[in-house]
């Protein structure tokens, strides 16, 4: 098939090198202009970069709503468009207008975790298994018929960054699998289940700040959601901004109110966590390993010399 790709960042570069290794013929590809913004920078692999390899014809966008743009598709004649992290919304007449329709390819097992940072989120809230859809666009972001999906388990250490190469491995086979089964004929998909569908936001500086009223468990999960290169989860120690790069969920269970910096367990230093750890039934969280506000990394038993005092949400 004859096939226009609208795609940015890693996922987009994957996505096209799967299509250009297939047997479907790419042939224009629509990226994002680069960006500044800190979630933008990780995983930023060029679309255009490795289209002008293999001299496909590109056109960089914002926003793919200008008739110039319109004008190329139709010349393009496209089959079908597939889509992988085009992270604005793409008009009815553009995503309509090849003869199978448009082909998004998201990083979550729909319905669930439609939206961005899908990865992170599910990490955060102790989901089993994350995983990669391929799906029919239509009128309501990540809510069109599933043409496939595959899933990969969520182990116990997993980091986001684990989860990232666990997945964009599966965008080749998901993407050609899913095309295959459309250049085949096959027309009926499974519908989403919407009563089960979950939207989130993008990832900004509130969404990695540390709240000591969470349990430990979801504060330990929120650190390894926050793996190196993503900015790490913070909080703030006498005033100064504290990333906490390791932790565990501490064996014992320790009383008192959250944010207190109370005990030595193992290579880690506990933190009281939990809205209600006045009760004494809550783990706290074991921190092993920080940054401060300079730059410097150590071990959290290094840093903290002496039990006693608060990390605090703000300075």
């Amino acid at each position: 098939m004859r096939v226009v790709m609208f795609g940015y960042q890693t996922w987009g570069h994957r996505t096209l090198q799967a299509l250009l290794e297939s047997e479907h013929d790419v042939v224009m590809v629509v990226t994002h202009p680069k960006s500044e913004h800190a979630y933008e920078k990780i995983w930023s692999d060029s679309v255009a970069d490795l289209a002008e390899e293999h001299g496909v014809p590109v056109v960089i966008r914002n926003r793919p709503d200008d008739e110039e743009l319109f004008e190329r598709l139709k010349e393009a004649d496209p089959d079908i468009i597939v889509a992988n992290n085009w992270r604005t919304w793409i008009p009815p007449r553009i995503y309509t207008l090849p003869r199978h329709g448009t082909l998004n390819v998201h990083d979550s097992l729909l319905p669930k975790y439609a939206g961005f940072s899908p990865i992170i989120w599910a990490l955060i809230n102790g989901e089993s298994e994350v995983g990669v859809t391929a799906h029919m666009m239509d009128e309501v972001l990540d809510a069109g018929d599933i043409v496939l999906q595959q899933a990969v388990p969520i182990g116990p250490k997993d980091t986001a960054t684990d989860l990232f190469h666990k997945t964009v491995d599966l965008i080749a086979p998901v993407t050609i699998g899913a095309l295959d089964l459309i250049a085949s004929g096959q027309t009926e998909f499974t519908r989403q289940d919407r009563s089960q569908a979950s939207f989130y936001h993008k990832r900004s500086e509130e969404d990695i700040r540390v709240n000591w009223d969470w349990p430990a468990e979801v504060l330990e999960r929120l650190v390894r959601a926050q793996s190196a290169p993503y900015p790490a989860a913070f909080t703030f120690h006498k005033g100064k901004r504290l990333e906490i790069l390791s932790a565990f969920v501490s064996e014992g269970r320790y009383g008192g109110t959250p944010g207190r910096i109370f005990y030595r367990e193992g290579d880690g230093v506990v933190i009281v966590a939990g809205a209600d750890a006045r009760t004494g039934r809550n783990h706290g969280l074991a921190i092993t390993r920080v940054r401060t506000e300079d730059g410097r990394e150590m071990p959290a038993s290094e840093y903290f010399t002496s039990m006693g005092g608060y990390l605090t949400s703000r300075p």
